[in-house]
């Protein structure tokens, strides 16, 4: 009887441990995907900040061109509203779609591709780009290991009775595949 206590304590001593082992686990894997989608947005920062200097340093040169700084200004004011991850993903995709139209007309404008202040933020705007890609990218990665550990069993079961959920990888708002076409 002693004995057959002493490997049933023991058996439910590593139930727990093990227990403890994957919440601890989940628990991390949370906090990473949380923190690296704070890296995605300290780059989409970047981009923001980047943004109303090339809008200034273009808008001096293209007077007529209203329409799509409108639409940039707009689209920066629907992520700073937004407050789910999901609600963020689609306001910057929308400055991604105003952007690639504002980089279509500069392409159609060579004066302003020899003012060197535009030359500059082009540069650093191209970059911020590349960063948020590798970000999101590495947020995906993120996401996919934390949602692992959610659905494969045995963690499963932890998942499920402490609250742990699937979470969203980042996707483009769809009509984003398509270049934007300018017409002048």
């Amino acid at each position: 009887m002693k004995k057959t206590l002493l490997i049933v304590l023991a058996v439910v001593g590593l139930v727990f441990v093990y227990g403890l082992s994957v919440y601890n686990g989940l628990v991390s894997a949370n906090e990473s995907a949380d923190g690296q989608w704070a890296q995605v947005e300290s780059q989409y920062q970047r981009r923001f900040d980047l943004i109303p200097n090339l809008v200034s340093s273009v808008q001096g040169a293209m007077k007529q061109e209203q329409g799509i700084f409108t639409a940039l200004a707009d689209a920066r004011s629907k992520y700073a509203g937004s407050v789910t991850i999901n609600d963020k993903a689609k306001a910057a995709s929308e400055v991604e779609s105003s952007l690639g139209r504002l980089l279509a007309i500069m392409e159609n404008y060579p004066q302003l591709k020899s003012v060197e202040t535009v030359q500059t933020l082009m540069s650093q705007l191209e970059g911020a780009e590349n960063r948020i890609s590798v970000e999101r990218m590495r947020f995906n990665d993120t996401i996919k290991g934390y949602n692992l550990k959610v659905k494969v069993f045995p963690s499963s079961i932890v998942a499920s009775m402490f609250g742990f959920g699937e979470r969203n990888y980042f996707e483009a708002a769809a009509g984003t595949e398509v270049a934007p076409k300018v017409n002048l």
